[in-house]
């Protein structure tokens, strides 16, 4: 026992006498090269089947799946970091395709006061979320599944299918494109942009990294620690809002459950995961987000062309979450080992 004990333990390497390759295998590089990893061998899979990944059709659809989602999660990503999350983004994407959609109808002339009307809305949404969980000391999870319960329970009451009528010229928005890729997608990797150099470049960016890293030493840093969970839920449900105005454009009107049915709630959660962020908050990035939505939407779309069941699809899906989630959890340890 006493040898046992005495016996120095073995030497680690140090971080710096590892390979370069992997000193650079940040999470972000990690996500893409699965990104990359997964076109290849979806292409041959497709191809063994007799179809074609790559083609205008297959990109044009994997950027199209990719663009509704993406809005959805880099809200998400900002509410993440503060170590919070949203339940509710689903219900009010359905919410606002109703209201961008009603208050349009089928005139051009009410394009812009309904866009401003929809955000304005979904701006309220977020403030709620965040005040129920900072004044009123609720779980960012019980508080936005609450708010997601309101929501169902006025869209079941009030419709029973799609309502509203989108002016043609506004599903210019939904159709458009510039060579393969659609104007929509331009817009939310725009959006990613501003998000990006919204949380690398200013103050507001750094309070959230600081909130979701601890909280209580943010407060006692003078961080307006309350100040900033309520505007990074105002954020993510304005991004929610948006991902309902581009599908009304898409569907030519409102649908309730437009936003349940493809699981944007959920869904985003994984895409920010798979991009890297820590769901504890603190760390992360929208960068890794919307690698994390093109490969759901990849999945997606291979599934597609393949005829894979609708089961085998939530295998698949939550197989990569595990294991993604796994990977970054033990190069977490191993450099904290070190």
């Amino acid at each position: 026992m006493t040898a046992i004990a005495d016996r120095p333990a073995a030497p680690q390497r140090p971080a710096h006498d590892r390979p370069k390759w992997t000193q650079k295998l940040t999470p972000v590089v990690s996500v893409y090269l699965a990104l990359v990893v997964l076109l290849i061998v979806g292409s041959v899979l497709v191809a063994v089947d007799g179809g074609t990944l790559l083609d205008q059709g297959g990109i044009l659809n994997i950027l199209t799946r990719s663009t509704t989602l993406g809005l959805v999660a880099i809200g998400q990503t900002l509410v993440i970091l503060t170590g919070k999350l949203d339940l509710s983004v689903a219900y009010l994407i359905g919410l606002c395709s109703l209201i961008a959609a009603e208050t349009m109808a089928g005139d051009p002339g009410n394009i812009v006061f309904a866009v401003v009307l929809t955000v304005a809305v979904a701006a309220v949404v977020g403030l709620v979320n965040g005040l129920v969980i900072t004044r009123l000391k609720v779980n960012a999870f019980i508080a936005t599944l609450g708010t997601a319960l309101i929501i169902r329970g006025y869209l079941e009451n009030g419709y029973e299918g799609p309502a509203g009528e989108v002016p043609r010229a506004f599903q210019h928005l939904g159709y458009d494109r510039i060579g393969p890729i659609p104007i929509s997608t331009l817009l939310m990797l725009a959006l990613a942009g501003l998000a990006w150099w919204y949380l690398g470049r200013t103050r507001g960016g750094y309070h959230i990294y600081a909130v979701g890293g601890d909280e209580d030493v943010a407060r006692l840093s003078g961080v307006r620690t309350q100040r900033t969970i309520v505007k990074a839920h105002v954020l993510c449900s304005i991004a929610a809002g948006l991902a309902g105005i581009f599908l009304a454009s898409r569907l030519g009107s409102g649908a309730p459950y437009v936003g349940t049915d493809a699981g944007y709630d959920l869904e985003s959660i994984a895409a920010v995961v798979l991009g890297g962020t820590l769901l504890a908050g603190g760390r992360g990035g929208v960068a890794g987000t919307i690698g994390g939505v093109f490969i759901l939407a990849t999945l997606d779309t291979i599934f597609d062309d393949l005829g894979v069941t609708p089961f085998f699809k939530d295998v698949v899906r939550g197989v990569v979450l595990i294991v993604a989630v796994a990977l970054y959890a033990r190069r977490q340890l191993s450099r904290r080992g070190k």
